[in-house]
């Protein structure tokens, strides 16, 4: 069962175009990246804001510092970083327009998502696009 604001955060992935995913880099053995590959497979557009370990280029697509940096509009940012560096990363989406911010399985963070909800974002946490994406959206 999920609450209207996971139901609103499952929308935004079935719609999105454009994904940023932080904490995304060259480490193929790691959760962000496998989930990133899963989502580029699954036709989305996937842009690495890389977190701790800094890269030009993932999975094909050139990588940025920050949301804000991203050229044009993206619909959702994935966030792959440890709860309490997650602040800065809201605050980041908000500046930079995004549609939705979504913190993955384990990441939580009550009061930067109360902010990126009062600048008008979709937001949810502790939840896996991937998981949801094959079960909602497949």
């Amino acid at each position: 069962m999920t609450s209207p604001e996971d139901e609103a955060a499952i929308e935004a992935l079935r719609n999105a175009k454009v994904i940023a995913v932080v904490g995304l880099d060259t480490r193929a053995g790691r959760t962000a990246y496998q989930i990133a590959a899963y989502l580029q497979g699954a036709g989305y557009r996937v842009i690495p804001v890389p977190f701790q370990q800094p890269a030009d280029e993932v999975l094909g697509e050139k990588t940025y510092p920050s949301v804000q940096a991203i050229p044009g509009h993206v619909d959702l940012v994935d966030v792959f970083v440890r709860s309490e560096q997650t602040g800065r990363v809201i605050d980041d989406a908000i500046a930079a327009g995004a549609g939705a911010v979504w913190l993955q399985q384990g990441i939580f963070n009550d009061t930067g998502l109360a902010r990126a909800r009062e600048a008008g974002l979709v937001v949810t946490q502790d939840r896996c696009t991937m998981v949801d994406h094959q079960l909602f959206i497949i």
